[in-house]
């Protein structure tokens, strides 16, 4: 069981994390942007720890409240039930 929820916050992880690099890559094009209320439900549903990479890799929504505070708090509260979970 802790090998599955490892894999899938891992996948959820990457899918946030690239999604954060094509929405900074469209922002900067003026292109049609993916919804905050999208990053914010991967996010939710146990994608914070890359969408935390994705904001600092790209720079990208860390002057949001939202996103700053909001994603490290997930990450963190995801990793805390990781790890009671692992044990």
């Amino acid at each position: 069981m802790g090998q599955a929820l490892l894999a899938y916050i891992g996948i959820i992880s990457i899918v946030l994390l690239i999604l954060m690099g094509m929405d900074k890559s469209r922002a900067k094009n003026k292109e049609w942007r993916i919804a905050e209320r999208t990053l914010f439900t991967l996010a939710i549903a146990g994608g914070a720890v890359g969408g935390v990479l994705g904001m600092y890799l790209f720079r990208h929504k860390t002057r949001h409240n939202s996103f700053a505070f909001g994603f490290p708090l997930l990450a963190a509260i995801q990793i805390f039930c990781v790890v009671q979970l692992w044990e």
